[in-house]
């Protein structure tokens, strides 16, 4: 992380490279299950490889500097199966920490991804995705914050016992009485409730039920693109007023227009077939022999389209980056891995946006969040209220 001047664009150097006062922290990285359901043998991380998004030269690169790392849990895991799952990924962080210990650093708080940073390491959070994985128990979410997981996102792809997802047909017309008990015990023990990949009622009624922040780590402007998995601008407005951030992600279907209206027809062909198009692995498969139009091309102005209008509807103070690298087949060109996140934010220099602009994007919005989580569990001890 200290490396020294790269060929980066003066805007970006100047941003990204001052690790003593800012630090790029992007809020989605699915690496952990990309690494499980990786093909051949196991990754050297330290040399690079090019069947993933996310290696460590190209995370110096790009001057990523803390992480949360996803660990994802499919919806087709349930039960004791999906609890399984999410401490098999926890593990998978853990050791990512233990076999680079010069290059990566567990941290639980913000005080702890500074001080990661400092020394020269890639702070590495966690972040649960799928609120399914905590089998409808608030013992098995308690233990998941002890064993240092900082968000949950509340759904995946499909709705669970108490929370409607984005992509499912509506359950529960947003949160159950449980969830928002899921919601008050998240808040009490500094988890941050994650919005992404959840229904619109859902967003809703856990602004309602939640005394602390939110994030979505990895969503974008359903004004700019019309897609179940982005936030309306009422949403984000309201989020913003009770200090949340929303983190701007890469996926194309999210960000483009022209993909998203393409996935639509992907959609209607996998349902005509009996596919299932919220299964990602499905779905990629799906698409590369599907006899349709080729798939559109997102690209970098897409992704600053996006945050451009998030600044505009919330206010520098709610925006952040969540990449969701690995954890999607396709990105956007001029955003193909880690290494690339100096060009948006030098495309953002060039479009008139502040040092301090781009230093709240780059970390210091989602830092104050998950400080806002930790303050709300200053008196937090493991166990029932």
């Amino acid at each position: 992380m200290r490396s020294g001047p790269r060929s980066f664009g003066t805007g970006a150097r100047r941003i990204l490279g001052r690790v003593d006062d800012l630090l790029l922290l992007d809020g989605h990285n699915d690496l952990p299950w990309a690494l499980r359901e990786l093909d051949g043998p196991e990754p050297d991380l330290a040399r690079g490889d090019a069947r993933l998004h996310t290696d460590l030269p190209r995370l110096r690169a790009g001057r990523v500097a803390a992480q949360f790392w996803s660990v994802y849990v499919p919806g087709s895991f349930t039960g004791d199966r999906a609890v399984t799952a999410v401490l098999e990924q926890i593990d998978r962080v853990r050791g990512l920490a233990s076999g680079y210990p010069d290059a990566f650093g567990l941290a639980d708080g913000a005080d702890d991804a500074e001080r990661v940073v400092a020394g020269g390491r890639i702070a590495s959070l966690m972040g649960a995705e799928g609120g399914h994985c905590i089998a409808n128990s608030l013992a098995v979410l308690r233990t998941l914050r002890v064993l240092g997981v900082r968000y949950l996102t509340l759904t995946h792809n499909e709705n669970n016992d108490w929370a409607d997802s984005a992509t499912d047909e509506p359950r529960h017309g947003g949160l159950s009485p449980f969830g928002r008990e899921v919601v008050a015990e998240m808040n009490r023990i500094g988890m941050i409730v994650d919005l992404s990949h959840v229904a619109v009622t859902t967003m809703r009624d856990a602004l309602d039920a939640s005394t602390a922040p939110v994030l979505f780590t990895h969503s974008g402007a359903r004004e700019v693109t019309d897609h179940p998995r982005n936030v309306p601008d009422d949403v984000l407005a309201t989020m913003a007023r009770a200090g949340g951030v929303c983190m701007a992600t890469f996926v194309p279907r999210f960000v483009s227009r022209r993909v998203a209206g393409w996935d639509r027809e992907l959609l209607a062909a996998m349902a005509a077939a009996g596919a299932d198009h919220r299964d990602l692995a499905a779905r990629d498969r799906f698409a590369r022999t599907w006899d349709g139009p080729p798939e559109p091309r997102a690209d970098l102005a897409d992704v600053v389209a996006h945050i451009e209008h998030l600044r505009e509807v919330v206010g520098i103070d709610h925006v952040g980056i969540g990449g969701d690298f690995d954890g999607t087949a396709e990105l956007p060109d001029g955003l193909g891995d880690v290494s690339t996140y100096p060009r948006l934010f030098d495309a953002l220099a060039d479009r008139g946006w502040s040092r301090d602009d781009l230093a709240k994007l780059a970390g210091r919005n989602a830092l104050r969040v998950l400080r806002s989580a930790d303050d709300s569990a200053d008196n937090y001890a493991e166990g029932p209220a």
